[in-house]
Formats: structure tokens, C-alpha cells, sequence
């Protein structure tokens, strides 16, 4: 084998371990995303928040109705 043949397969042995590694990574951070919680937007948190304060006023005017209707 030539040295420049050397080399060129030097170069192809290093660009393949290199190919290698930036798959292994990019492997590596589609595993973190999908163990990591989705951040909310603003607004998603929002409407979840609203929508707790209207199940407990929910659950408020039902136990208040029962409450009156047990009364009676």
C-alpha cells in the first residue's frame, strides 16, 4: 500500500468512527427527549390551571347541593 493510499484510508477509517460517534450521539438526546417531560406553553398552563378552579367550583356547588338536599 502507497502512503497516499495509507492515508486515504486513514481518512475513511476516521471519517467512519467519526460518522460513528455523531449517530451514537444524536441516539443518546432522542432517548433524553423522550424521558424528559414536554415543557407547556404558557397558554397550555394556563388553561390546565383554569380548568382545576373549575372542577373544584364543581365539586364545591355539588357538595354544597348535597349538603342542602340532606337538610331538607
Amino acid at each position: 500500500m502507497t502512503n497516499s493510499q495509507y492515508n486515504k484510508q486513514n481518512e475513511q477509517d476516521e471519517l467512519q468512527r467519526y460518522l460513528e460517534e455523531k449517530a451514537r450521539q444524536e441516539q443518546e438526546q432522542e432517548k433524553q427527549k423522550e424521558q424528559e417531560p414536554e415543557q407547556l406553553s404558557a397558554y397550555e398552563a394556563c388553561v390546565l390551571r383554569e380548568s382545576a378552579k373549575i372542577h373544584e367550583l364543581i365539586a364545591e356547588a355539588q357538595r354544597k347541593g348535597k349538603e342542602l338536599s340532606e337538610d331538607k
